[in-house]
Parts: C-alpha cells; structure tokens; sequence
C-alpha cells in the first residue's frame, strides 16, 4: 500500500511540474501587422479563433465569413486573430502592407491582423507549435492542413480544438462554441 501511495505521490508531482512548463496562451506576444507588439494576455477572458490566412487561395473569400462573425459576435467576449502565412503554394507572397491593404479593400476586415507567419515546418512560429503540438498545449496535436484552419480557444487561454480549414467561419459548430448555446 504504502508503494502505491509513494508511486501515486510521485505521478501526481511529475504531472504538476509538467503542467507547470506548459506556456499558456496567454503567454505569447506576437508582432501585429503594423509591426507592434500584441500581447495575448490582453485576451484574457474572451474567447479567441485564431486563423491563418491566405490572399491566393480558393478559400480566401472566407474573409467575408469572419469578418462578418467578428462584426456580429466581436467584442468583450470574443476575438478574431488572423496570421497571413505563405505556407501552402505560395498563396500569401505579399509583404505585410500588401496583405493589410488586400484584406481591407476586398474584404473590410477589422478584425486583428497580425504580422505574417510561419504555420508549419522547420520554421514553423512558436505560437503554431503551441497550437499544433499536445506537448506545448496539453490538449491535443493538430496539424496545419491547409490556409484558414481555424483554432479555438477559451476564456482561460486553453486551447478547445481545431477547425477544419473547409469548415465554414459561421458554421453552427463556430456559432454554437461562441455564444455558449
């Protein structure tokens, strides 16, 4: 008895410290499309889809659909992050300007833009390998797929999952996770 006890103490002790190395959402600062700081910890409390974008892809028209989710549910409670990224078939080439100029003529975006990214690979950016690896975010891996792959995460700064880069912005599934309901 008294070794299990000891075995249990010691596995109990190990999770806590592994659990205490896990970086939190709310950890990261990444640079905004404009080229300033944007700490995550200012999120705290609302939920967050983060999203890498594209501006040449068959999926880019999905602007419209986020932007009119953050214009409907955006706010106090929940926040739209987007991460252009030149990952998939050279679909975002443009530099930071030209993306920021793109998605506001096209598409109207107001939701936050950050600075363009790595999403996957070798030099994939440290926020992605939160997301993609269960490791860094102790809930699961998750491999980016494809431009506009969507990730949701909580009020806490935990990460809820990954969306399907096809699934739509405004499906019910989106919806039904923002609103609680």
């Amino acid at each position: 008895m008294k070794n299990k006890l000891l075995t249990l103490s010691i596995l109990l002790a190990l999770h806590a410290t592994i659990m205490a190395q896990l970086v939190s959402f709310h950890d990261f600062v990444v640079t905004d499309i404009y080229g300033n700081p944007f700490a995550f910890s200012q999120l705290k409390g609302k939920k967050v889809m983060i999203v890498n974008t594209a501006s040449k892809c068959g999926l880019t028209p999905q602007y419209t659909e986020l932007e009119s989710l953050y214009k409907e549910y955006g706010g106090d409670k929940f926040v739209i992050i987007g991460f252009p990224a030149n990952n998939f078939l050279n679909q975002e080439p443009g530099t930071n300007e030209q993306i920021l100029e793109f998605c506001t003529q096209n598409y109207g975006v107001s939701f936050p833009m950050m600075a363009k990214i790595s999403v996957k690979g070798r030099d994939i950016h440290p926020l992605y390998q939160w997301l993609t690896q269960k490791s860094k975010n102790g809930v699961s891996d998750n491999e980016v797929s494809w431009n506009f792959q969507k990730f949701l995460i909580d009020e806490n700064g935990n990460l809820v999952k990954s969306i399907s880069p096809r699934t739509s912005p405004k499906s019910p599934e989106i919806i039904s996770w923002i609103t609680g309901k």
